[in-house]
């Protein structure tokens, strides 16, 4: 028998609106946690209970990527608004950046910010991004002054001044994301505390999280989407406690989708990883094999998505299935203000 050619319709299952969290809980690490132990054991747990999951002497991976205050609202020349997401630095002090209307973005035209501040598109780039420069300040001052937190998509509000804050981990490092690595919002400095108090190993990479983490796939076959690109770095010290952590026998735990695409792409055939700074176009479906990454703790992800079907690869597809039918039943709080899972296979 060959093997099964996934399609997006093999990603898809029914959410009620009202299970999309809007808001974080009232206080970091206030979330639930289905907990997942092998195929069909299914544990209702709230956050703070990972303390007691993740035994002395396994290594917990976190991304301390930070998001960017990247999204910008503004008029165009005839006063009607626009908007201009930057993606990430280019050259000559340029931006690649994401518009709408995709018109306000043509080439050699300008949305205002204020105080003479404007964004004018150098060039028209593949797959809707632009090349933008800002003009009467730096992109770093306009950042200050205008640059608000790029809530995802399916967050139908404006951001809040607490955004700034619940929309970041307590590990956030260095600017680079325009959206968060969610699995980590649910970490409080306590909980990490308590963690490498009983043993457990902590250490950091740092993925830039791309606009691509929320594009569905289209009908077909998985196998033409085209995965997005992202940037990553591990560093040495990482590479180390991953190999000291196998050397142990110890178990590697994935804090979110993100930590699981940059160890599994610089992984060696050992399990170990290699250090250095990369990017990365990664998918991975069902049947892939994970040479690094034993154990993952991931929010829920939206239907027919790239993360969705990594959360498959790793936990098996009915396992998965199953999962989101018991949370939804369970009513827990969906995507990036959501609740969480811990997957621990093989038990």
């Amino acid at each position: 028998m060959g093997e099964r050619q996934w399609t997006a319709a093999d990603f898809e299952f029914d959410l009620p609106d009202e299970l999309i969290a809007q808001q974080p809980t009232a206080e970091r690490g206030d979330s639930r946690l289905l907990v997942v132990r092998g195929n069909d054991a299914f544990e209702d747990r709230i956050f703070a209970d990972l303390i007691s999951l993740v035994p002395a002497g396994d290594l917990l991976v976190l991304n301390a990527t930070r998001v960017r205050h990247a999204r910008f609202r503004g008029q165009r020349p005839s006063g009607a608004p626009a908007e201009v997401l930057l993606i990430h630095p280019s050259t000559d002090d340029t931006w690649i950046a994401m518009g709408k209307p995709g018109s306000a973005l043509r080439s050699g035209r300008q949305v205002t910010l204020g105080d003479g501040i404007t964004i004018e598109t150098v060039e028209e780039c593949a797959d809707g991004f632009r090349r933008v420069r800002f003009t009467g300040a730096t992109a770093a001052d306009a950042i200050a002054r205008f640059g608000q937190i790029p809530l995802p998509p399916y967050i139908a509000r404006e951001p809040t001044a607490d955004d700034a804050v619940r929309y970041q981990t307590v590990y956030a490092a260095r600017d680079g994301s325009v959206a968060a690595p969610t699995a980590g919002l649910h970490f409080t400095t306590a909980i990490l505390d308590q963690l490498a108090a009983g043993g457990v190993g902590v250490a950091m990479l740092d993925l830039e999280v791309g606009p691509g983490t929320f594009r569905p796939m289209e009908d077909g076959d998985v196998s033409s989407h085209a995965m997005h690109r992202e940037h990553y770095e591990i560093p040495a010290p990482l590479a180390a406690a991953v190999a000291a952590c196998r050397a142990r026998r110890g178990h590697v735990w994935a804090v979110g989708t993100t930590v699981v695409r940059a160890l599994e792409s610089a992984a060696r055939a050992d399990g170990t990883v290699t250090a250095g700074v990369a990017d990365t176009q990664l998918m991975i479906t069902p049947g892939f094999h994970f040479r690094v990454v034993d154990r993952l703790v991931t929010n829920f992800h939206l239907p027919r998505s790239t993360l969705l079907m990594l959360v498959a690869a790793f936990a098996g597809y009915e396992t998965t299935l199953r999962a989101y039918q018991h949370a939804v039943e369970g009513r827990y709080r969906f995507y990036s203000y959501g609740d969480a899972m811990c997957l621990i296979p093989g038990q």
